[in-house]
């Protein structure tokens, strides 16, 4: 083999190789060696078989992958890709071939193998489609079907959608195209940041993969050959964020065991046997866990165990997700936008993609532009999208051809994409409330002259425009003790931006906290208190104290806690904060906090940060219970079209996965401040690796 591995200033891989096949053996041979223990946490994620070696905290997933039926799908979608795309599917084994090469190696690096007594194993070729899987099946956010059952349920139908995201939002992703017209050079810029649930390592690659046919520089996902989300030809760059889209369905299944001892299931067209097994999951210093595997026709059944004995019935939920219906992952189009060299060509190859569905931009060095959706969404019955459905009612199946996907001509000389209601709004059911994309809109007009400099700029900013309605119910406020009155009177006299060193927006967050905590004990909510009958994995969405920290906005204003209470509630906030210790400054509280496979010992040396939910520096806590900021920006980047060289990026952590590298770290100054890494493409300012 001829592959050549260089790194730029801050350990990030290029690579250059012969051809496409040998550059993807390149590339998971140093993501092996980068990320050892990372890539092996994941495969068994995908697997469902962590808690063999992380012990029974990670039980509770392990038995979702198994009963949703993810390394099957995963088997499933490798045989359809040999059979209808060969040359992608020896590519993905390339790739395989690599990270089995260069796994030995990384694991003796690695401190975390040691630790846990875990040795390196063997991937197959199967197994990147499932760590796509694992990584994207929980991103549609299905179980808030669930969380929406039991709002109807404990509250009532008509407050089904109260919660609903536009009011609060979850935090997603920033991205934006400024055309030529609007740039110093003339030609676009491609910006943005994905917020995920920050993990260390990170969930983001750099890497630069180069051959004859391309030469591309990008995100990848560690574990996934090519840069599916974010990457830059030289000659045309794309980015992605999440389209909101809802495409995961839950059905409610009747089930009963049958005389052979087999499962059978209550369908349209009556009882009809569905496919059953059990399988034991391993758990370091616990007990195994025997799980019963079941799938009806309308998919795998995600919940609990049903009674034994013949006849005996229960009600189960199945999910039903697109590549376990069509056999299809989308892995064919990774290196098709490898090879593309216009907009054109990117929407093409994306035409094929399926999960997460995004929405794209992208734009080329000839002037071309691209905004789209792009994904696989079923058409089926709006109930469908909001909670379970019955499976023995027709009306609830998936039509055979998926929906059209909207796409948009870039007006005003450039297009923002922030989860927000728009493009992607006939797709969905809940989005992002407006906040982020309104204000990059407001500060992309404000130049016609922009640079990569200038841009990073823009992820940079903490105006939080959430607050205006908390921050209306402050002022509203009825008569106030003089220490409440004195943070009242501070509080409209704040800029409203969410800087780590401010000490106004400590007092907000505090004031916002008790309010939080003031709604969620309100007697109105009391049944949506309490445990919900669900696995342990779809907790996070069910539980009622984030969701009304997430829902804020829209309960201060709407919803069954009357308006006199709601006064009452903020008063009380501000007295309560009025008479306590004086807040911190907002980075005090507002720490970093990623997810670790191993718990980190020094939890408290991770730094403070700025941004808050809804600002454009998004990060996000649990208002009320925790400022710790678990979800942020897992990237950020500048492609520029007119000279790659002057683009940048950045990660949370950096370009190795590996305690004690100098690279480990070493871009976490950068990324606290907002700065962005230079892209390096000229091979002579790289420095080569031996051996």
């Amino acid at each position: 083999m001829s592959i050549e591995v260089y790194r730029d200033a801050y350990g990030v891989p290029h690579l250059r190789a012969a051809d496409p096949a040998e550059l993807a053996f390149a590339q998971g041979r140093v993501t092996a060696r980068d990320r050892a223990w990372q890539l092996e946490v994941e495969r068994h994620r995908a697997q469902g078989t962590t808690a063999a070696f992380l012990g029974a905290a990670e039980a509770g997933w392990d038995v979702f992958v198994r009963r949703a039926r993810l390394a099957d799908t995963a088997r499933r979608c490798l045989a359809r890709l040999e059979e209808h795309d060969p040359e992608t599917a020896d590519w993905v084994r390339a790739y395989v071939d690599g990270v089995n090469d260069g796994l030995a190696e990384g694991a003796r690096r690695a401190p975390e193998f040691a630790a846990t007594g875990l040795a390196a194993g063997r991937w197959e070729a199967w197994t990147p489609l499932a760590v796509w899987l694992s990584t994207h099946i929980l991103f549609a956010g299905f179980p808030t079907k669930l969380w929406r059952e039991r709002v109807a349920t404990g509250l009532g139908e008509e407050w089904t959608e109260l919660f609903a995201a536009d009011g609060p939002a979850t935090a997603g992703s920033n991205g934006w195209l400024v055309t030529g017209e609007r740039t110093a050079s003339g030609s676009a810029l491609v910006a943005g940041d994905p917020h995920r649930f920050i993990e260390a390592p990170g969930v983001y690659q750099q890497i630069r993969l180069s051959c004859p046919r391309y030469d591309v520089v990008g995100l990848a996902v560690p574990g996934v050959p090519g840069l599916a989300h974010f990457g830059h030809t030289g000659h045309v760059a794309w980015a992605i964020t999440n389209a909101m889209a809802d495409y995961q369905d839950l059905y409610r299944e009747r089930l009963r065991r049958a005389a052979d001892g087999g499962v059978e299931a209550y369908g349209p067209d009556g009882w009809r046997p569905a496919a059953a097994h059990t399988e034991t999951v391993e758990v370091s210093g616990g007990e195994p866990v025997t799980v019963e595997v079941v799938e009806t026709a309308r998919g795998p059944v995600v919940t609990g165990d049903g009674p034994e004995g013949t006849g005996a019935e229960w009600e189960g939920l199945s999910l039903r997700y697109v590549p376990r219906v069509t056999g299809l992952l989308g892995f064919e189009v990774l290196p098709r936008l490898l090879a593309a060299r216009t907009v054109d060509e990117v929407d093409t190859a994306l035409d094929g993609w399926v999960e997460p569905v995004n929405v794209v931009l992208a734009a080329d060095t000839d002037g071309g532009l691209l905004h789209r959706v792009a994904g696989h969404v079923p058409v089926r019955d709006r109930a469908n999208s909001l909670r379970p459905v019955p499976a023995w009612e027709p009306v609830h199946a998936w039509a055979a051809e998926p929906a059209p996907l909207p796409r948009a001509a870039v007006t005003d000389g450039y297009a923002v994409m922030a989860n927000a209601r728009g493009l992607a709004a006939p797709l969905g059911v809940e989005f992002a409330p407006p906040h982020r994309a309104d204000r990059i809109a407001a500060l992309l007009d404000g130049s016609a002259a922009w640079t990569p400099e200038a841009t990073a700029a823009v992820h940079r900013d903490t105006d939080n425009r959430a607050a205006a309605r908390l921050l209306a119910a402050v002022e509203a406020a009825g008569d106030l003790s003089p220490a409440a009155a004195d943070v009242r009177e501070r509080l409209l006299a704040w800029d409203r931006r969410m800087a780590a060193d401010s000490l106004d927006a400590g007092l907000f967050a505090a004031v916002r906290g008790a309010v939080v905590r003031g709604l969620a004990g309100h007697e109105a909510f009391a049944g949506l208190r309490g445990p919900a009958p669900y696995p342990e994995v779809f907790q996070p969405w069910l539980y009622l104290g984030p969701r009304v920290g997430l829902a804020l906005e829209t309960l201060l204003v709407t919803g069954p806690v009357p308006a006199a209470d709601v006064r009452r509630i903020v008063a009380g906030a501000l007295e309560e904060t009025g008479a306590g210790d004086p807040p911190a400054a907002w980075g005090a509280t507002h720490r970093l906090a990623p997810w670790q496979a191993l718990p980190d010992p020094d939890d408290d040396r991770w730094p403070e940060l700025g941004g808050d939910h809804d600002c454009v520096l998004s990060t996000s806590s649990a208002p009320g219970y925790t400022d710790r900021g678990a979800r942020a920006s897992a990237a950020r980047y500048v492609w520029d079209l007119a000279d790659r060289e002057r683009s940048g990026w950045i990660v949370p952590f950096g370009a190795s996965g590996v305690a004690g590298d100098p690279h480990h770290e070493d871009q976490l100054p950068l990324w606290l401040r907002g700065d962005l890494a230079p892209v390096t493409t000229d091979w002579n300012r790289l420095t080569k690796e031996q051996g």
